[in-house]
């Protein structure tokens, strides 16, 4: 496929964002729990993943999750997998169908898509992911099936907001030194990150010509989980897929 060759009519990328409404999980992890590694009772996530599938019209087994890890692992898949990807940050495909889901409590899902070529990818990105690379490792996965930058398009979900994400002073230099638009100052004046920030500085660094933020704070909206605000708690998803137009 060349760079130019648009991804057929028949399909289009689409982008969904959960919150913590509408599930079968008891609390603390009440209710729309999909994470399955924090303590939830497995029938309940399985029931919760379950309702996905069936909102978003796709068998269960086209749903793919990623083992996160807080690094730069990226995956490139093409059909439904037999699990989570292990040690996975990333993930991305030009299959039509397969809906790729990357699960966060603070992190910040990003959902890319190039329209062009027909590829999307889901990452999960933290301080970590920000600070190791995550996102650039992502779109040179999606270059290697055809994807161009300028045809990028990116969603930054819901995250922890810079006012509330309290680091050291260290900490927030280290990752300043890789990303400088995520050095912050937090409503108590100390220093914070903006990961969101830093991420739309990556993708502008590389090209990327639309990102469109979700303003919301996971650790000030209660429709969302967050383990800052509560510790033990759920996982929201962002998923991203090729669906018929």
């Amino acid at each position: 496929m060349s760079e130019e060759t648009a991804v057929p009519s028949s399909v289009r990328p689409r982008r969904v964002l959960t919150d913590r409404r509408g599930g079968r999980s008891a609390p603390p992890y009440d209710s729309f729990n999909l994470g399955d590694h924090v303590g939830d009772d497995p029938a309940a996530v399985a029931a919760n993943r379950a309702r996905v599938a069936g909102e978003l019209g796709v068998g269960e087994e086209r749903l793919v999750w990623m083992d996160q890890v807080h690094g730069r692992g990226v995956a490139v898949v093409d059909g439904p997998q037999d699990g989570p990807l292990p040690q996975t940050d990333a993930v991305v495909t030009a299959t039509p169908g397969l809906v790729l889901g990357v699960l966060v409590a603070d992190c910040v899902p990003v959902l890319l898509a190039d329209p062009v070529a027909g590829v999307v990818a889901a990452v999960h990105a933290g301080r970590k992911g920000v600070q190791g690379g995550v996102l650039p490792a992502t779109l040179s996965a999606m270059a290697s099936l055809g994807a161009r930058a300028r045809h990028v398009t990116a969603l930054l979900g819901p995250a922890i907001c810079g006012a509330c994400y309290e680091v050291p002073a260290e900490m927030q230099a280290e990752v300043a030194a890789v990303s400088p638009a995520t050095a912050v100052r937090t409503r108590r004046g100390t220093a914070g990150l903006d990961l969101r920030a830093g991420l739309a500085e990556t993708l502008a660094r590389a090209g990327v010509p639309e990102v469109v933020h979700d303003p919301r704070c996971t650790a000030e909206d209660p429709t969302l989980f967050s383990y800052r605000r509560d510790g033990v708690t759920g996982r929201q998803a962002g998923l991203v897929w090729l669906a018929p137009a």
